[in-house]
């Protein structure tokens, strides 16, 4: 048989197979459809070139479900090894058995299954030397899905193979995709639940999205772009951006979306209800106390069944994460405005700076950030620091708004508010009331072990108690109190580098000098 035969046995729909065709280079993908799916992947391996042009042939117009075939062409059960890793979403293996050996496509499945546990690729062996692989036995000893024998091989049998074949890599990949976006879904429950900061939780969601719709890419590349955005004074502004949308975050929704797509979404809006249309996906999500946030979605393709009912649970997990994030945000800012009003309280009582536990309580976020602790941390020092001097409570009106020097006795009396701090927060169990019993505590410690009450030294004192006592030295100095006029800058600074080392850790001294200009502005935005 030469070349210009293979229509008339195509037309008769007998495979012939001949040796001295060569094999063409690998289709294609077809233009994709309005679903803008990619197309099927079909490896095709076998030693014979003819057959591979044949099988090229068959399928260079075959679609299913509206989308071609990428047929990836290989020779050896090396190269089929080869081809199925670097393709491991391939939905089907056509595979040769005999090719440099007489069990050459049979050690391949071995390796596909076994060692690249690879389970979804539907496996179609083929032989011409049916003797050598008897049907029955390889089907019982390998996982294979269908098995051909070439001589009997028509083009009819081919395609209804292939059908069948991608009919059940597609229920099988639906079923994986449904049992991975799951496992998604749980992970990202509890992640989703742990930031404190809108944009972090946004970030976290849409990145969440795009697993779920984008399960069948490889690595952590995603086709798909989102945005988070809500109400900001009268206008809706993106806070948070994947994807193209990824430089969107502070601008205008108006500006980054086409007209018709914004007025599509406005219907959502208005009905304050979620919606799927197309490759879209825009989700309303009404927080306690009533704030609403929205996110939408860009696919690369229609978004199918198995997409929005994911999305469906998802979201569910999200309006969750939205309300705890609020709720944690209303009662963090309940203790913190306790806080601040018990430390001015105190403040107030001995005659001291009116903004003086504000200010602590900045010059404290800022060290504790350039320290090296983390947003939580830091934040935790700054909602505490407040309390650093509750224990003056205890101290009578006498001493504590004495303006001359204090006596030995009455400086023993003043030494004791520490103590009495602790006591009054040790009980809590809650993490800002903990910490501030710890601030209490130890914020008049020194790093020489010459502070009160405990002695302790050096890192014996807690970093929080370290970080406050800067704080609250530098402020009290430069500020008046009862007993005398604020120092000078420069009188302050020269302190501060004599007692680096003696009553200040000396890391903080010197991250204190090295953010002088920030700690200046925020005494200098809140004067008493």
């Amino acid at each position: 048989m030469n070349h210009n035969d293979t229509h008339s046995d195509l037309d008769n729909e007998k495979l012939v197979f001949a040796d001295d065709v060569p094999a063409s280079e690998p289709v294609k993908p077809q233009p994709t459809s309005h679903h803008n799916r990619p197309p099927w992947k079909v490896i095709a391996v076998d030693d014979d070139e003819y057959v591979l042009v044949l099988t090229k042939f068959i399928l260079a117009e075959f679609t299913f479900e509206e989308r071609p075939i990428e047929l990836l062409l290989g020779h050896s059960g090396e190269e089929a090894i080869r081809l199925v890793k670097e393709h491991p979403d391939a939905a089907i293996l056509l595979l040769d058995v005999v090719m440099e050996t007489a069990s050459s496509g049979l050690d391949v499945v071995r390796h596909v299954r076994d060692v690249l546990k690879n389970t979804l690729i539907r496996i179609i062996l083929r032989t011409g030397q049916p003797g050598h692989a008897p049907e029955e036995t390889v089907f019982i000893d390998y996982d294979i899905n269908d098995y051909k024998d070439k001589s009997t091989l028509s083009k009819q049998s081919l395609i209804i193979s292939i059908i069948a074949a991608l009919r059940s890599y597609r229920d099988l990949r639906t079923l994986e995709n449904t049992r991975r976006g799951l496992e998604k879904i749980i992970d990202a429950t509890a992640n989703l639940f742990e930031p404190n900061s809108l944009k972090l939780l946004a970030s976290g969601i849409l990145t969440q999205l795009a697993s779920i719709i984008d399960l069948e890419q490889s690595g952590h590349q995603h086709t798909t772009s989102s945005i988070a955005f809500s109400d900001r004074r009268g206008e809706m502004l993106v806070y948070a951006g994947s994807g193209r949308f990824k430089r969107a975050i502070n601008k205008p929704l108006k500006q980054i979306l086409s007209q018709a797509l914004y007025q599509r979404i406005q219907e959502g809006m208005t009905e304050k209800k979620s919606l799927f249309f197309e490759n879209y996906y825009f989700g309303y999500f009404c927080s306690t106390p009533q704030i609403e946030n929205y996110i939408l979605t860009e696919a690369a393709h229609n978004l199918d069944d198995t997409e929005k009912n994911l999305i469906d649970l998802f979201s569910s997990n999200i309006s969750f994460s939205f309300n705890n994030l609020f709720l944690n945000r209303e009662i963090l800012n309940t203790q913190r405005e306790v806080t601040f009003t018990l430390g001015e309280v105190i403040e107030v009582r001995s005659q001291e700076a009116g903004q003086h536990v504000r200010r602590v309580a900045l010059y404290s976020r800022l060290l504790a950030s350039k320290f090296g602790m983390d947003d939580n941390e830091a934040e935790l020092l700054y909602v505490a620091s407040p309390l650093h001097d509750l224990g003056k409570i205890g101290i009578p009106d006498t001493i504590l708004n004495k303006p001359g020097k204090l006596t030995p006795e009455e400086r023993a009396t003043m030494e004791q508010h520490p103590n009495i701090g602790h006591a009054i927060l040790k009980q809590s169990q809650r993490s800002i009331l903990q910490a501030g019993a710890i601030i209490a505590h130890q914020h008049h410690e020194k790093w020489d072990g010459s502070g009160y009450p405990q002695g302790l030294s050096q890192e014996n004192i807690h970093i929080f108690a370290r970080v406050t006592a800067v704080a609250d030295v530098f402020d009290a100095l430069i500020c008046d109190r009862c007993y005398r006029r604020a120092w000078e800058m420069d009188r302050v600074l020269a302190l501060f580098k004599e007692e680096r080392g003696k009553h200040f850790d000396p890391r903080l001294v010197d991250i204190f000098f090295e953010n002088l200009d920030e700690i200046i502005e925020i005494k200098n935005s809140l004067q008493d």
